[in-house]
Parts: structure tokens; C-alpha cells; sequence
């Protein structure tokens, strides 16, 4: 079967409200589309590079409720970036997946302690993959740094995923932009899934001036096959990727290419 998915490749502010006008226009643009799911980058709600804990919502709270009637409008999945309250005195780094059926969520395993960043000293871990449907096709959910780790994308396609979506905001630096298109189609080789990675736009080609170390995004959306093939692509601007994904693909691979089925560790 074909799913339709767009990335939303945005500039997240400081300020939630703007930001949800944000993922209204753009969920909107994703459903003229025909567009089944549409996946925004982490930290959606709120860029990073203040502190956290001061915005946090729980996942009842008004901003995941106002996606969620965006989600309902719209008669899609949307996938968004937001941080939820921790009882240890940080926050989590949670994408919310809602719409078309699906209410859930995902913490992000893999905390960002690299790269001079220490997002574990204001966020707690998760500890759990997860997998939803979305039209009958397992989506797998991941964030930024967990594109690092090839066991979690090998876990959620034990789990029944054919499509594993990355939301991120992911640091600038030297080489970044080739280990973040890198990383992508290797984790799509890994899982023999397809791989949806969806990048906060860069600021600065938003026009804004970047202080300090957080990460903020380089842009730079792909889907990639999986086969390792990329079937879009954005550059480091704001925009929006559509793609067709044919989930049929992904057996016909796995019969070629059994890397999860002949892994040894």
C-alpha cells in the first residue's frame, strides 16, 4: 500500500503560541496535500536554549489538546515536538502522536550528552520504543541523537514498524549536515525500514542571528528507502517534503537483504 507523509521542516520560536500557529498552517498545507501523516521536528512546542522546566505541559495540557484538535480537523496523524513535566525535577523530551486513530507519545531514550550539550541535565530519559499504526502501517517513533543507535531502530522494526519517523533539532557544527543524511540511510539499511527525518529548519537561513551551544537545527529533512535510496529532500530553509511510501517495498527488501534476520548480536 502507499502512505502519503509530509515533513514539516520549521523554525521553532521561544513562543508556544506562535509556534502552534505554526503546526496549524502546516498540518493544514500536509492534509491539501493527501497527506496521511505529517511529522514536525523536536522541540516544536519550544526551541531549546531557555530553560525548560518553565514550559513544560503535560499531555493533557493546552498546548498537546489544541494539536490535537488540529490533528482532528485536519483527519490526520500529526507527529510533534514538545516537553512534558518529569517527577525528578527535569522535563521529558516527548513527541506526541495524535490523530487518525492514534493517541500516544514517545520520551526520547537517548539523551544528547555530546558535542559540549548535556541535554540530561535538564531532561529525563525514556526508557520505552514505540511503535503505533497509521493506516495500517507500523510507524516507529525516534528523536534526534536516538539516530545514533542502530538497536533501536532494529528494536521498533522487530516491533512491526515499516516506517520509523526521526523528529529532530539537531546541533550545527562542522560535518553535521553529512552524519545527519549519513546516519539517516544507515539506519534505514540497519532496519530495512523506511526512514522519515524531520530537522528543525536552520536559523539562519530563517534569518535569525544563533547564540550559544544549543542545538537548533540544521535543516536538511530526508526520507530515505530502505534500501538507503533518498526519495526527498529539503535544504537547510524551512519547507515541506512530501512523499509517497510504498510500505510493500519493505517485505520485497527483507527477502533480499535479511540483515534482521541473520544478526547474530
Amino acid at each position: 500500500m502507499t502512505l502519503r507523509v509530509s515533513l514539516a521542516q520549521i523554525t521553532s520560536s521561544s513562543d508556544p503560541n506562535a509556534n502552534l500557529a505554526t503546526v496549524e498552517k502546516q498540518v493544514a498545507a500536509a492534509a491539501d496535500a493527501g497527506s496521511r501523516l505529517v511529522v514536525f521536528p523536536e522541540a516544536t512546542m519550544h526551541r531549546f536554549g531557555t530553560p525548560l522546566g518553565d514550559v513544560a505541559q503535560p499531555l493533557d495540557g493546552p498546548w498537546a489538546d489544541a494539536v490535537r484538535d488540529c490533528a482532528a480537523r485536519a483527519g490526520i496523524t500529526v507527529v510533534a515536538g514538545m516537553f512534558t513535566p518529569s517527577d525528578n525535577g527535569r522535563v521529558r523530551n516527548t513527541l506526541l502522536v495524535t490523530g487518525g486513530g492514534v493517541d500516544s507519545h514517545y520520551d526520547k531514550i537517548h539523551l544528547f550528552d555530546a558535542f559540549g550539550f548535556a541535554e540530561s541535565d535538564t531532561v529525563a530519559p525514556g526508557t520505552e520504543p514505540l511503535v503505533v499504526t497509521v493506516d495500517g502501517v507500523g510507524i516507529g517513533l525516534a528523536t534526534c541523537y536516538d539516530l545514533r543507535f542502530p538497536g533501536l531502530f532494529q528494536t521498533l522494526a522487530d516491533r512491526g514498524a515499516a516506517l520509523t519517523v526521526v523528529a529532530a533539532s539537531w546541533g550545527a557544527g562542522p560535518g553535521k549536515v553529512d552524519q545527519w543524511t549519513l546516519l539517516a540511510r544507515a539506519r534505514a539499511l540497519d532496519s530495512t525500514t523506511f526512514i522519515a527525518a524531520c530537522d528543525q529548519a536552520d536559523p539562519v537561513a530563517s534569518g535569525e542571528e544563533v547564540h550559544g551551544t544549543a542545538p537548533l537545527g540544521v535543516g536538511n529533512s530526508i526520507v530515505v528507502s530502505p534500501t538507503g535510496t533518498v526519495l526527498g529532500h529539503l535544504d537547510s530553509a524551512p519547507g515541506l517534503l512530501t512523499v509517497d511510501i510504498d510500505t510493500d517495498t519493505v517485505a520485497k527488501v527483507r527477502e533480499t537483504l535479511p540483515v534482521l534476520a541473520n544478526r547474530r548480536f
